[in-house]
């Protein structure tokens, strides 16, 4: 999809759905005033003030950290998370001796870990922020870790390992960015509570719908922080995440700042995208935002194409995974009868190599909808290639009546369509993939088998 012509009709779509009262993005200048005048936050009918909100999260951090003033605690996944994990947090004051504690499930003893300051700022607010990297774990075994700073200790919280035969289930959460955060709250607490077994989750870009806005991440961790404290995390980065407050295009430096995902090697783009195994599976996050970079930072397209030949030609895992934000069609628009359904430059830059190199699953997002394409080989419908699936949306900003069918699609989410949230489980035999709506509903189940 051509990337001007999107920002061209996602604005004149807004509009449309401002004039409708429909479900859309509300910006920054609207976001305030709507918070001064009324003082509440709107979102999926809650009402709930910023005193409140900020009292919830504080609960919440006292609960998990036993006194110590801590947010946003997060596993985050590591090269290899099967021997290690890297630990993040935030501190509303500075700490002295920031550690993380860990041990096998019911030990007595453990170990420290001493933890590094990362602390930065933007949007005005600094976050003091730590992080510790725990190493040399062993495969399929519970442990367990807190936060500790000097005497101060946090509750205990699991830490799980892959199973050693690298079976296991994911859940993948399409874009979350709301213009109020319960409807993802919702979205999350109820996929969790389903899927009690999940070993790590996905979030496929646009986590936040203003990438500098902090009010919107402190929103989106809390709404995430009792899934993410307990099983690793794999971010994407999406065009919001390089918002500014005046919706002008930046580098992303909250998203940059919040997590620290694998190193690539590379010497501009740290950050921007990695890959990681999991059990069975290798994936690979590609970021698809250089249109948006490219003006601070050229090269990201042809950087990731070179390495993502390198990454995928070094696994030796059976299953590969590619991720991305954007999607790789591009759909018709309902009323724009001048363009054309086909495949998108993000398509025409990646599904050859996808091809060559054996993909056999890519998740996409961006568009806000699910949309299962089946198998796609040389651009077409195959009995072989990758398993295409558009991912749909997570938060409450919505594009209804917008998109008109693709040749491809095999199934499309039931319009007009409410939010949504994905499991991937893989054994050895097989990739299975389904599609839930936020009450369990499932609507749609795909899977491929290795010979």
């Amino acid at each position: 999809m051509k990337d001007k012509d999107d920002k061209k009709i996602y604005n004149e779509n807004e509009k449309k759905n401002e004039s409708e009262g429909g479900l859309v993005r509300m910006n920054r200048r609207r976001f305030l005033q709507g918070t001064a005048a009324a003082g509440v936050l709107l979102a999926g009918g809650a009402f709930l003030t910023r005193q409140s909100w900020w009292h919830s999260v504080m609960h919440k951090a006292q609960a998990v950290s036993g006194g110590l003033d801590v947010s946003a605690l997060r596993q985050m996944m590591t090269k290899d998370p099967a021997t290690s994990r890297r630990i993040m947090w935030e501190s509303a004051e500075v700490l002295a001796s920031p550690a993380v504690e860990y041990r096998q499930k019911g030990a007595a003893a453990g170990e420290k870990q001493a933890a590094v300051d990362e602390s930065f700022t933007d949007d005005e607010v600094t976050r003091h922020q730590y992080a510790a990297v725990i190493e040399g774990l062993t495969p399929g075994t519970s442990y367990e870790y807190r936060v500790v700073s000097g005497d101060r200790a946090g509750s205990w919280q699991p830490l799980q390992t892959p199973k050693e035969d690298g079976s296991f289930l994911a859940l993948i959460f399409p874009d979350s960015q709301s213009n109020g955060y319960s409807d993802w709250h919702h979205l999350v607490s109820g996929a969790a509570e389903r899927n009690k077994s999940a070993d790590f989750f996905i979030n496929m870009g646009d986590l936040v719908d203003n990438g500098e806005d902090h009010t919107q991440w402190e929103a989106w961790f809390d709404a995430v922080q009792e899934l993410s404290e307990r099983v690793p995390f794999a971010p994407l980065m999406g065009n919001h995440e390089t918002y500014d407050l005046k919706w002008q295009v930046r580098l992303p430096e909250a998203y940059l700042h919040y997590f620290d995902v694998p190193a690539n090697g590379s010497a501009q783009f740290e950050k921007y995208y990695y890959s990681f195994d999991y059990g069975l599976a290798h994936f690979m996050v590609i970021n698809t935002q250089w249109d948006e970079t490219e003006e601070f930072q050229p090269g990201l397209l042809d950087e990731q194409l070179e390495w993502l030949r390198r990454d995928a030609a070094a696994s030796q895992k059976p299953w590969k995974i590619a991720l991305l934000h954007k999607d790789v069609l591009q759909y018709r628009i309902k009323n724009r009868p001048e363009r054309q359904e086909g495949i998108s430059d993000v398509g025409e830059a990646f599904m050859p190599l996808f091809d060559e190199l054996g993909i056999d699953a890519v998740f996409t997002a961006h568009l806000h909808t699910y949309r299962d394409r089946g198998r796609l080989y040389h651009m077409r419908p195959a009995d072989k290639g990758p398993l295409y699936i558009l991912t749909g949306v997570a938060g409450n900003v919505r594009y209804p009546d917008l998109w008109v069918d693709h040749a491809f699609d095999k199934v499309v989410a039931p319009q007009p369509e409410t939010d949504n949230y994905l499991t991937l489980a893989v054994t050895p035999a097989e990739l299975t993939v389904c599609c839930f709506l936020p009450d369990g509903t499932e609507i749609d189940h795909a899977s491929i088998r290795k010979a």
